[in-house]
């Protein structure tokens, strides 16, 4: 059975120009999804796709491949992540190459682990699941939530407004890290989360969307804290990133 990372990194970043190689604690953001996906050990192929040069050369230098650009069709702001996937995959049986078994992964994920990722997989083909989505647990319950109407605030749903947290449905969402997909069911569906997703709850601590500067700056800071939770300096452990192979 063959198997693939592929790394989505297109270079136009809006509300974080370059986000996607921006320095992330000494490195470019990207070079964290591209490290966990190799030392997990369970790919074929690590590669990212991209529409940029730039992002294709760091990419290169961290070690993945980049064996084709991204087309203008899946490079825009409308561009989904399953229409990204699929062109890849499309590419890659125009050079002969199948893979029964995919992880896409986002670049802007700097705590993505190769445990994790070893997990996913492992999940995904003992299940035999169409896909693993990693989710995370809502903080407080979106059931007490509330809108706003003309005006004034409204309980979306007045009959949990005396709920106690712990008597309500425990919801959870997607942490926007990564996907491992069984290619044949995703192929057939055309989406990431599918009719047999099974998932893998995370922790708050182990994630982060950057979509703003203070999303990255929070990003950071979570960054530094479990680096010294595993025993190094934050400081340290933003200082001491290396290019792998390079001195």
């Amino acid at each position: 059975m063959r198997t693939a990372a592929i790394i989505t990194a297109r270079g136009g970043s809006k509300r974080i120009p370059r986000k996607n190689i921006r320095e992330f604690c000494g490195k470019p953001i990207l070079a964290y999804s591209i490290e966990a996906a190799l030392r997990a050990g369970v790919f074929d192929t690590v590669m990212v796709s991209t529409d940029d040069r730039e992002i294709a050369g760091i990419a290169e230098k961290y070690g993945a491949q980049v064996p084709f650009f991204r087309s203008e069709r899946t490079s825009n702001d409308f561009a989904v992540t399953s229409q990204v996937l699929a062109e890849v995959l499309e590419e890659y049986e125009k050079l002969g190459e199948h893979f029964d078994s995919v992880c896409c992964i986002y670049p802007t994920a700097p705590f993505l682990t190769p445990d994790r990722l070893r997990a996913a997989m492992e999940l995904l083909e003992q299940t035999k699941a169409d896909s693993v989505l990693p989710v995370v647990r809502f903080g407080f319950p979106p059931q007490r939530g509330v809108v706003l109407e003309d005006g004034y605030l409204r309980f979306r749903w007045p009959e949990h407004r005396n709920a106690r947290s712990q008597d309500l449905e425990p919801f959870y969402h997607d942490v926007g890290q990564f996907y491992c997909v069984n290619t044949e069911s995703f192929l057939a569906q055309r989406a990431l989360v599918m009719e047999k997703t099974v998932p893998l709850i995370m922790s708050e601590m182990e994630i982060q969307d950057i979509d703003t500067e203070e999303d990255w700056q929070l990003a950071e800071i979570k960054y530094r804290l479990l680096q010294e939770r595993a025993g190094k300096s934050g400081q340290a452990a933003c200082e001491e990133q290396t290019v792998p192979g390079v001195e």
